[in-house]
């Protein structure tokens, strides 16, 4: 019986080890958002993250609650009648990639549970850190 990695989710995978950003530059960041009536948008609901050799690094939550990273395009966003829209654009300063355009990722470093995969995926820059997880299956960013 093979032996599953511990960041290995079981329902999505094990997505990519985002250990190959380490040393490339992010060049931009993109975001979905939720957006409804006049309701404040939610999310971030996704993030792909565009480092110097045009690999996009897709960041989402999974339906069992795993932190999803996969390299995959930003796909375009979509309506959902009367439950909103789903827009995808770059990043402004309300997301914490922001502050760290044009600067080279020093490490990364993952947490996951098993049973459950990664459930959290920390990037660091020169200037601070960025902390992607799941929480109660909702994207939660965070600048350290």
């Amino acid at each position: 019986m093979e032996l599953k990695r511990k960041s290995e989710c079981a329902l999505h995978g094990v997505g990519v080890r985002p250990d190959y950003l380490v040393g490339r530059r992010l060049e931009q960041a993109v975001a979905s958002w939720h957006l409804h009536g006049s309701d404040a948008p939610s999310g971030p609901l996704d993030v792909w993250l565009i480092d110097s050799k045009a690999v996009a690094t897709h960041i989402t939550t999974g339906s069992d609650w795993c932190l999803i990273v996969e390299t995959s395009d930003p796909f375009a966003g979509y309506d959902m009648a009367e439950s909103g829209r789903v827009e995808v654009a770059p990043i402004s300063g309300e997301i914490p990639f922001a502050d760290h355009l044009g600067e080279t990722v020093l490490a990364v470093s993952e947490e996951s549970v098993p049973g459950s995969g990664r459930i959290a995926l920390e990037i660091t820059f020169d200037s601070g850190r960025v902390r992607c997880e799941t929480w109660s299956g909702d994207l939660r960013l965070s600048s350290k």
